[in-house]
């Protein structure tokens, strides 16, 4: 005779935690997600329409997590927006959120979908969770009612926040996150009141939870990594790419490496917002990462990857990242400095007049330098060492550190901190270091083609970025990207009243 179902589930999930217990590793996956959008409007579209919407995207990702529950894994990362979409208005938004309560309420809505009123999203979700013993990481909307005795309480009587849920393998509601850095053009969520430090346990870590813009802020990405020590972070996204520094797997390697944890990030695929880069990520480089700007396609990404990195004999070690800097002085030679734009950022700038040499460019309280050879100089090319050290931003203003070698444009200097994707000159070796005044420093290196460099580069435990050998690919840019959180302005719309 065959086990009844229910039986059978229980019997597949206790042998995927046994075997989960078992292992120093977990099996994780993320998706990019070609979001179906609907069509622009300002007025609100029926509730059945926006249902309508929401299923054919869920549609392609409960593929996207039977394939993931098939090639072993135990968890699946969607992208922010990977339901809905984005353009909205306040009002316009509203047929799409539905209520989600605290997770310690105990709740199964695959099981028992009526509990907390009408949540076909959040029931649907939970099903693809239970039905194929995987966690599953989304983002939704929430909404919740208030009244006139909460003085911060909308004129529409209710709060909206761009809202992470994590289903667990048997379906139940496990976390729930509120996005609390909106990006400027968020308007139709609210900020939450106080920042959400988001975590729990797995067989496999401990987890947390943040969005997209979360990332660049100390709350609440410090505070889960550096107060709750997770192991692994889930990051659903919807990042719009921008070079030199900021395209997403550019930002989001550097980023678990100079954090030490692994980064699950999940981006939403859109060519014409410059959508595309998804990864997992490790304190050590990508365990796989995928960017294309060329198709409309989505990519499912799975790899095994350590379940608790700071255990593992090769956790990199802690760094000064100032050490070396500070214990130099400035390189002689050829310095003469100008200064240029990377967007609305105003860098010290010194061109590499030759194929080998030492430099030294500083701006404010931070000095960078480089030791380089290249090994096949382009006559066409040239490259900068730049450095910055103030705010960035035009609305929401925060501090930034950075060292950088890259690639100008073209051979007017003018142009130098303008979006490359291209180069020829391939780099013998290179040695990059600053007077940062954080250990919140993310190493960057960027081949030709918006490619990473996985195990040709390493930091050392003075602060310096080393090439291991001569760089396989022509380079973009190599870049020591520090944050100073300290510095940071009030965030102007967080603090309104």
């Amino acid at each position: 005779m065959l086990p009844s179902q229910p039986l059978l589930h229980t019997g597949l999930f206790a042998l995927s935690v046994l075997q989960a217990l078992a292992s120093d590793t977990f099996i994780a996956a993320v998706y990019e997600h070609a979001v179906i959008l609907p069509d622009p409007t300002d007025e609100p579209v029926s509730p059945s329409d926006a249902l309508a919407l929401m299923n054919k995207n869920m549609d392609v990702l409960e593929g996207a997590i039977k394939e993931a529950a098939q090639q072993g894994a135990h968890i699946i990362v969607t992208p922010e927006d990977g339901i809905y979409g984005w353009k909205f208005t306040r009002e316009s938004i509203y047929p799409y959120l539905e209520d989600i309560p605290d997770p310690v309420v105990n709740w199964i809505p695959c099981t028992d979908p009526s509990r907390f009123g009408p949540v076909p999203v959040q029931e649907r979700l939970s099903c693809m969770a239970r039905n194929n013993s995987i966690y599953v990481v989304a983002n939704i909307g929430d909404k919740k009612v208030c009244n006139s005795s909460d003085p911060s309480c909308p004129s529409d009587g209710r709060y909206q926040y761009n809202t992470d849920v994590v289903f667990d393998p048997e379906g139940k509601l496990v976390a729930r996150y509120h996005k609390y850095n909106l990006f400027r053009s968020e308007t139709q969520f609210n900020y939450p009141k106080e920042p959400e430090a988001v975590t729990f346990e797995t067989p496999f870590g401990k987890f947390g939870i943040f969005t997209c813009f979360d990332i660049l802020f100390h709350e609440p990405a410090m505070v889960l990594v550096s107060k709750m020590q997770v192991d692994t972070v889930l990051f659903p996204t919807a990042w719009m790419n921008v070079l030199p520094f900021l395209t997403a797997v550019e930002f989001h390697s550097a980023w678990a490496m100079g954090m030490r944890v692994n980064l699950l990030s999940a981006n939403t695929h859109n060519i014409t917002f410059a959508m595309t880069g998804n990864g997992l990520f490790t304190p050590e480089g990508p365990a796989a990462y995928h960017y294309n700007s060329g198709t409309e396609e989505g990519c499912l990404l799975v790899a095994e990857l350590s379940a608790r990195p700071r255990l593992s004999p090769t956790y990199p070690p802690a760094v000064n990242w100032s050490l070396y800097a500070t214990s130099i002085k400035k390189f002689p030679g050829e310095n003469d400095t100008f200064s240029g734009s990377v967007r609305r950022d105003i860098f010290t700038f010194s061109e590499l007049r030759h194929k080998a040499g030492n430099y030294t460019v500083c701006q404010e309280d931070l000095c960078c330098h480089l030791i380089y050879q290249m090994s096949n100089k382009s006559e066409n090319e040239i490259y900068v060492l730049g450095a910055f050290d103030g705010l960035h931003g035009s609305l929401i203003k925060y501090h930034w550190q950075i060292c950088t070698l890259l690639k100008c444009k073209s051979t007017d200097l003018d142009t130098c901190g303008q979006p490359v994707e291209t180069a020829q000159t391939k780099f013998e070796m290179f040695s990059l270091s600053g007077t940062f005044g954080t250990n919140y420093v993310f190493p960057e290196v960027l081949y030709s083609g918006v490619q990473l460099a996985p195990g040709e580069f390493e930091v050392l435990r003075d602060g310096r970025l080393k090439s291991k050998h001569s760089t396989s690919k022509p380079l973009i840019t190599v870049t020591l990207f520090g944050r100073l959180y300290e510095k940071d302005l009030p965030h102007p719309l967080r603090t309104s009243p």
